[in-house]
């Protein structure tokens, strides 16, 4: 019936890697179960072969052991053949994430793009040389400013420098004089 009327399709999406993953390491982990029973059934069948006097008893023993171990090899070939299929779709997985590591920097990058178009829309070369230049004259100015609340107004700038030291030694008498007019203890001892 549902060939002659059509039978609704199964849109179902399709597992993700994640998914995959995680059903065969599921897996892998029943096989390792499996494969530490018959390790176990393995170690019995070897003291049962210890134990029993050589004849059929212990070549019935030996032929479970054999049979056990044959199961235990074609476990641990499913076992590898699991590892080998998860490792593949890690693989796909880590190039998957890379792609949108990609895709994301990508957008980034374009976006950081677009602003800095936007914004060397506003800036323009020639309004930063002009501020450039204003700053410089602000500065010239201030310079001069500067300078000029500096100079000193009772000192003219032609001063002889042998009338100075006439000066100076002048005063220097003057001082001496004084400091033999104060007596002895009071005066400070010069250093030699």
């Amino acid at each position: 019936m549902k060939k002659i009327f059509g039978a609704k399709k199964n849109n179902d999406p399709p597992p993700t890697i994640q998914d995959a993953t995680d059903r065969i390491t599921k897996r892998g982990d029943t096989v390792d179960d499996k494969i530490k029973k018959l390790d176990a059934e393995l170690a019995r069948y070897k003291e049962q072969i210890k134990k029993t006097r050589p004849g059929p008893a212990q070549e019935a023993v030996k032929a479970r052991a054999m049979r056990v171990l044959k199961q235990r090899r074609m476990y641990e070939g499913q076992r590898d053949m699991l590892y080998n299929q998860t490792y593949n779709l890690d693989q796909v997985a880590f190039a998957a994430e890379g792609l949108k590591d990609a895709q994301q920097t990508m957008t980034a990058m374009k976006a950081a793009n677009k602003e800095l178009k936007g914004m060397m829309k506003t800036v323009k070369l020639e309004d930063i040389d002009s501020m450039q230049d204003e700053m410089m004259d602000l500065m010239d100015v201030s310079n001069e400013i500067q300078e000029t609340l500096g100079r000193s107004y009772n000192v003219p700038d032609d001063i002889d420098e042998e009338e100075l030291m006439g000066e100076l030694d002048a005063l220097e008498a003057d001082m001496d004089f004084e400091s033999e007019s104060v007596p002895s203890y009071l005066q400070t001892r010069s250093r030699i």
